[in-house]
Order: C-alpha cells, then structure tokens, then sequence
C-alpha cells in the first residue's frame, strides 16, 4: 500500500514538470486566492531543483551540531531493543500492543529497518529524521501551488528552518513526527490532484499514504477537517456533496485511529490518573492557553526549550479565562472582517487550530503528566501562520515593487537567515542527554522532570549527594508526582539502607499505586528479607502493570523459586527469556530452577546458553561444573569437563573459594579421581571450618566419606 501510494505521489510532484504547458488546464480559482485568474505554473523546475539542494543544506547545516548526538531521554525504549531486532519481534510490533512504548507500527518498523542497516549508529537515525523533514518541506511547494498560494519556497523553507521544528528534527524519537509528516502532505496532495482527475487510483493513493500515516502517528488526523477548512477558503462555504462526501472515508479512518490511540494511551501507557482529572471547563482553559502559547512561540521562537513548566489550571482562578476568550474573539474578529481582509486570515487560524487539536488537552496524551505543551506538538500546525505570513510578503512584493524592488526578498532572506541561526543554536542542546537537561534547568529551573533525569545522570556518575539533591529539588517543585521518591529509595537501595528504601518506595506508592519498579524492589527488598511470599505478592503487581518486563519477569521468578514454587518459577524464566533472548542472566536462573526441578538435561541446556551469551561468567561456569558433576541424571553428568571447568575456577580464586573446591571434588569423584577428590574436599573442609560455614562443612564431611568409599556424589536438588 505504502509503495503505490508513495508511487503515485512521485508521478504527481514530478510526472507533470514533463507535461508541455499548453496542455495544462486552469486550476478552480476563487475569490481571496492571491494567483486568482492566473494559470498553473509548472510544478517543478530546474530552479526548484536548485532550491531544494539549496534547502536541504542549509537543514544539514543547521541540524551538525545534533547529527552526531547520542539518545536523549527516551531514545533508547524507541530504537529496537534487543528483544524485537528479530523477525518474530517485527511481527511483534505489529500484532503486540506492549511490544512498543507506543502503537505505532510503521514507526517502530522504520526503526527496526534502520537498526539492520546501521544498529547504533546515531547519525543514521539523524540524517533520516533531517532527510524526511526536508521531503516534507518539499511537498508543501506543489501542495501551496495548487491551492494557487504565492511564496510556496519561502513558506516551505521557513517551517522547514524555524526553531520551532527541532525538537522534533533533532531528537531520534521523533521520526513519528517526521514520517507521518510526510504522509500528511503527500495524502493531501494527492487528494488535491484526485479532486482534479477524479481518479479512483488517485484516491486510493491519497487514502493510503493518509493511513500509513497514522499508523506512524495518529496525531494527522486532523487532516480531513484541515482540508476543509481550506475548501471554504477556496470557495467561501463548504458543500456536502463537492467538499464533505468525498472525505467520509478519512474521517472514518482517522476517528477510529484517533480512539484507538487514546485508549491505548489511557491502557498501556499511563494516561490516566490524578494527572488527568480535568473538568470540561478546565480543559478549555487549557486548550485556550496552548493556543496561543503555540502561536506566541511560531511568532517569537526564543526560549525554547524541551520540558516547559506545567501550568496550574483552575476553573476557579478568573484570569485563565483570558486564553480561551481571547482566541474566541479572534475567530469572530477575522470573520467579521473577512469581507474586507479575505479569508485567508481566518483560514489560517482555524487550521492552526484543528491541526493542533489532539494536543489541546481535550484528550489525555502521556507527556501531558510533564507538561501541557511542547515544542514538537506544533510540528504541522504551524504551517498555517507561515504560509499566511509568505502570502502578506507577496502582497508586499507586488504592492512595493516600483519602489522596493528589493525589500521585500530582503526582508525574507533575514527571516530565513534569523530561524536558522536560532535553530542550530538550539539543535546543539541535543548533542547528548546531560547537555539536554542542563539547557532545560537553565531555562526552567522548576521543570521537575529535568530535575529527576539530572539525578540519574548524577547518579550514574556516582555523585550521589549531588543526585540526592536534585530528587529533593523535583520533590519540592512537584509533592504530588511519584518519581522523586522513588528514585531516592533506589539510592538507599543501591546503597543496602533496606529500611529506608522500603518507606520511600511506600511513600511513593501513597501518591501513585501504579508504580512496577516501585512494586518490584520492595518485592526484592522482602525476598533479600527472607519474607518470600509476601515478595511475590509485590512482584506479581509490579509484573501486572508492566507485563511483558523481562526483567521484573525474572525478579518474579526468583521469589517464586525462593518460595519453592519451582515449576512456576521455570516458567516465569521462560517468559522473561521470550522478551529478551539475550536475557543470560534468566537462562541462568532457569537453569539453577529446573536443576532444582530435577529436569537435569534442560537445566545443562539452560546454563550452556547462558554462559554463550557470557562466557565469563564465574557463577554461571561454577554452576554448569556442579550439573555435569553431580547432576542424579547419568546422562547429564561429564567428569573430565566438570574437573576442566572448576580447575580454571579455582585458580582464578587462588585456591582459596570453599565452594568451588567442594564442586572441584565432586567433579574429581565423577571422574574416578577419588584420591584427588579427598584431598580438594578436605582443603575445601579446612577453609569453611575457618568461616565458620556450618552447612557446608557438614556437607563436605558426607562428601568425603563417599569419596572415601569409592562413590561419587549426586546430588538432591
């Protein structure tokens, strides 16, 4: 679908620059239409060649200071984990709601293509993000021509360059934005040459490339409703049959993905809440000042930064009204006036307006838990504000033309120039994540999410004291929100100040239940306890909120077989091991839980495959030496690799490990070395005597009187 789709797009940008000019028809003209009465000119040139590689290395040019960035905040849930590089983990994207952060199943598909051409290396991601922005920015040209709007270059390079787009250009994660960008345009270009031919394939080409779209993020839905809006700009009304019919089939698609993604939001990501239990009043008001608080960065794009400060919204606080009001007034006042200004002015804002309608507030999105607002948000809807602004400056051109022949093209070479300098300026805040959230702090000091990621990046770090201060900072800023406690309780745990730990992660649970991790360490805090049970009671709901976690998967499974539900613990482990085949440490665990099991063979197989992923590993080769030394199953059991194994084992520990020389005995036992097996044993003896290692001294006591007897040993899992 996606390659006819994308295939009649080309014939439709390029296919006609080969058409003679005299076998083009006039386009539909309308009132208010700055070319009204003038023919179509042609839809690409050799100068509009020139202009696009002009454009696209003033992009490439703009964005060298991000290109060679590396993830930022939650680049790393996006570019394909482990668990779904394979081709059963691209089916995954598809057909598994919780494979993803988010359904979007032709983005993660672009990702996980890109991960097979480059894997890690970010300028790959970077350039594509840059590379389809730009072919987007190339499709609004035809797109403006054909709706007869003058200035198509200068609008489509200065919503190409405005500082308003880098966020999105410049962080990896926003191909959702990029690509479905492009699908965006490419669908209403199509349907503008459908409206033309009155082509069946051309509008299965429009429907298509509308729907791939929103399957890489449903945030174009609105661009039925836009595509009104600019029908009544052509024709001063809209007509059932003319404008609204032919668009049924896209409002139908888009309404369905747009529900479909809210409740996705509200299921598997977390978009509900206390942060989320807004009036209907409320969410006007709030819709009212991202409105023009969209608008006020389009115009003065400074201070721009990733996280803004969420706003406290109150229907009882009688300024916060202004912002709805006042875009209301707006509207009206451009009605009124559009018999003497035309409709363009009013055109422009009501399609500022829908496009940026599933970012208004009316609907819960994740990120609104951080911020009502946020720069990559805006990513379509400002292309309104910028095209009427290129239509006033060709009105200008034509109105000073005798007199300023030039003042105009000047004018607009400084705008350009101005969005691009203030765009790489602020493209280079997103070089790595540290100088990310810095550049946030500096420019907001009260955004409590920058505070929280700065106290991991402190963290990792190991200045701990600097990160402890930072969760207090994200505490003060916001007592309510759940993670600055709980990543001061991970502190105290890394650090084994259980106790502390455990009232931080129940503080943080008081004001938000729904907390996995916070679930899973105190799950892991009662097992290093001894409270077994009860840690799979925690584990069980931290694996219910976040199903599908390999790794609390795993921690369930260790409480399970702390709890002696063996069989149950093994296929925990399994289930970890299906997310994440790379996952050593869960083969490792169901390895020592089928040993425990008796299912001896698996076990081996198990261990083996750890130890593959990593071979270094001591435990896991201390633990394969003790199956194929002791393992009940004779078939299992292999002396001479067992004495192999263990050897190298004990001479990495000098000798001096009690544990490893009791498994370097029962290996010399399995292979008919009981002379060798008393004397290792009895050394073994000796070293646990001297720690005062009651249980396994008694064990190496019995051990040693089989060796005696002749007899190797077997263990009783």
């Amino acid at each position: 679908m996606f390659a006819w789709a994308a295939r009649t797009l080309y014939n439709t940008v390029l296919g006609e620059a080969r058409m003679s000019r005299k076998s083009r028809t006039k386009l539909p003209q309308a009132s208010g239409s700055p070319e009204a009465g003038g023919t179509a000119r042609e839809v690409w040139s050799a100068r509009d060649s020139v202009l696009a590689l002009a454009l696209l290395a003033g992009l490439l040019l703009v964005y060298y200071p991000a290109l060679h960035g590396t993830p930022v905040w939650d680049d790393e849930n996006h570019l394909t984990r482990p668990a779904l590089q394979s081709w059963s983990g691209l089916a995954r994207i598809w057909w598994d709601l919780k494979a993803t952060q988010q359904y979007y199943p032709v983005t993660h598909s672009l990702f996980w293509v890109e991960h097979r051409i480059w894997g890690d290396w970010y300028l790959g991601y970077h350039l594509v993000n840059v590379l389809l922005h730009w072919g987007s920015a190339l499709l609004l040209v035809p797109l403006l021509r054909r709706l007869e709007l003058r200035g198509a270059w200068f609008a489509a390079a200065l919503w190409a360059l405005h500082p308003v787009q880098v966020e999105t250009v410049a962080w990896m994660s926003e191909l959702k934005n990029t690509f479905s960008g492009l699908c965006y345009f490419g669908a209403a270009l199509l349907y503008l040459r459908y409206l033309r031919e009155r082509s069946v394939a051309v509008y299965g080409a429009a429907l298509g490339a509308f729907m791939v779209g929103l399957l890489a993020k449903s945030v174009i839905v609105t661009l039925p409703a836009a595509l009104v809006v600019v029908f009544y700009w052509k024709h001063g009304r809209v007509l059932w049959r003319r404008d609204i019919l032919p668009l049924i089939p896209f409002f139908f698609v888009g309404l369905a993905s747009g529900l479909f993604t809210s409740w996705v939001e509200r299921t598997y990501i977390g978009a509900y809440g206390s942060g989320f239990g807004y009036s209907l009043m409320e969410r006007c008001l709030i819709a009212g000042r991202v409105f023009w608080f969209y608008l006020g960065k389009l115009v003065w794009p400074v201070d721009l930064i990733f996280s803004y400060s969420r706003w406290h919204i109150s229907a009882g606080v009688w300024w916060q009204y202004l912002f709805p009001a006042a875009a209301l007034a707006l509207v009206a006042l451009l009605a009124g006036m559009r018999e003497r200004w035309g409709r363009g002015p009013l055109t422009a804002v009501l399609y500022f307006a829908i496009t940026l309608f599933p970012a208004l507030g009316f609907v819960n999105v994740y990120p609104f838990r951080y911020s009502f607002v946020a720069d990559h948000f805006q990513y379509l809807a400002g292309v309104a504000p910028i095209v009427l602004l290129a239509a006033g400056m060709e009105r200008l051109r034509s109105l000073w033309r005798a007199s300023y022949p030039f003042a105009v093209s000047a004018w607009c070479g400084v705008l350009l120039v101005c969005a691009g300098a203030l765009s790489w300026r602020q493209s280079a805040i997103y070089s790595d994540v540290e100088t990310l959230w810095r550049a946030t702090l500096a420019a907001n000091p009260d955004s409590f999410l920058a505070h929280i990621n700065m106290g991991k990046i402190l963290k990792n770090k190991g200045r701990i004291d600097d990160a402890v201060a930072e969760y207090l900072e994200a505490m003060r800023v916001a007592p309510d929100n759940a993670d600055a406690s709980s990543s001061l309780a991970d502190i105290s745990f890394q650090a084994g100040r259980m106790p502390e730990a455990m009232a931080e992660y129940r503080k943080s649970l008081q004001v938000d239940p729904d907390q996995p991790l916070a679930h899973c360490q105190i799950g892991n805090i009662l097992l290093a306890q001894g409270h077994a049970p009860e840690a799979v009671g925690e584990l069980s709901e931290a694996a219910r909120l976040a199903p599908d976690q390999p790794l609390i998967e795993c921690d369930l499974g260790n409480a399970l077989y702390r709890a002696g539900r063996w069989e149950d613990a093994v296929a925990q482990y399994k289930k970890a091991i299906s997310g994440d085949p790379s996952y050593a440490d869960a083969y490792y665990d169901l390895g020592v839980a089928q040993f425990d099991a008796k299912q001896c063979r698996d076990a081996r197989a198990s261990v083996e495959q750890a130890l593959a992923i990593t071979p270094a590993s001591p435990r896991m080769r201390a633990k394969l030496a003790w199956i194929l030394a002791a393992a009940p199953d004779p078939s299992v059991r292999d002396g001479a690799k067992a004495v192999q194994i263990a050897t190298g084992l004990s001479e990495e520990r000098g000798g001096k490990d009690p544990l490893i020389l009791r498994t370097l005995a029962a290996a010399c036992a399995q292979d008919g070395q009981f002379g060798e097996a008393i004397r290792v044993a009895r050394r073994a003896l000796e070293l646990s005597d001297a720690a005062n290692i009651t249980s396994l001294s008694d064990a190496l006591r019995r051990e040693i009187g089989l060796y005696e007897a002749g007899q190797p040993y077997k263990s009783n899992p």
